[in-house]
């Protein structure tokens, strides 16, 4: 049992924590409303330029800049740095939100702008908050649960439904199949919710989904 000294230094502890937690949600609110309408690029911080994944990020956020829209990223390495490469050289703006993490985790030097986040789930809070779409890229744990997470909010209807789509068919296929067979087969999801999200290998359906998509709910034209 922990005595009187002990239960008051953790509750500073805990105090000093709420401050942190507010200065990360303050920075996000005040300058991602900035970068709407914005896409979010989901992969892994570990692919390097030439990899197909981390040009097929670049190029897809090249056609979406195109199209309106900002990028926002984790602003690390891998396909992060590709999409806020690829907004960069294609005359647009993209944000990269950094967490704080021993590895890999470098920001990198295409991104408009870089917010430093101390906690994940705040940091999450802002790409789901601000994301007109997802496009998921290959990626290890971090890719699958924003991906799983995310499914489960929309599930529950604390977010509204939004486009999430995975490229890389060689990627997720399996996966996807397993989804299918197992979790849905043994009625562990609904149909319904197996139609939340979508694979594509195709850059230019990919960005057409988000242009109908972001067109029918806000009103607002592309030329396609």
């Amino acid at each position: 049992m922990l005595d009187k000294y002990q239960i008051n230094e953790m509750k500073k502890e805990d105090a000093w924590r709420m401050f942190k937690i507010l200065g990360d949600f303050v920075d996000g609110f005040d300058i991602l409303p900035q970068f709407m309408p914005a896409v979010t690029f989901y992969g892994s911080a570990r692919v390097k330029e030439g990899d197909k994944y981390y040009e097929a990020a670049r190029e897809l956020a090249k056609k979406l800049v195109k199209k309106g829209f900002s990028i926002i990223t984790g602003g690390g390495p891998g396909i992060m740095e590709a999409g806020n490469r690829g907004a960069k050289e294609a005359g647009g703006r993209s944000v990269g939100l950094n967490i704080d993490i021993p590895m890999e985790q470098r920001p990198n030097p295409y991104a408009t702008i870089i917010l430093n986040f101390r906690y994940f789930f705040a940091r999450k809070v802002m790409f789901n908050k601000y994301a007109t779409a997802y496009v998921l890229f290959p990626g290890g744990y971090g890719t699958l649960d924003e991906f799983t997470e995310t499914l489960v909010l929309i599930q529950t209807k604390k977010l509204k439904p939004f486009p999430i789509i995975l490229y890389g068919s060689d990627y997720w296929q399996g996966l996807i199949d397993w989804i299918e067979k197992d979790v849905l087969g043994r009625n562990f999801i609904s149909p319904e919710d197996f139609q939340l999200f979508q694979i594509e290998d195709d850059l230019d359906k990919i960005v057409e989904i988000i242009v109908n998509f972001y067109s029918q709910h806000y009103e607002y034209e592309f030329e396609l």
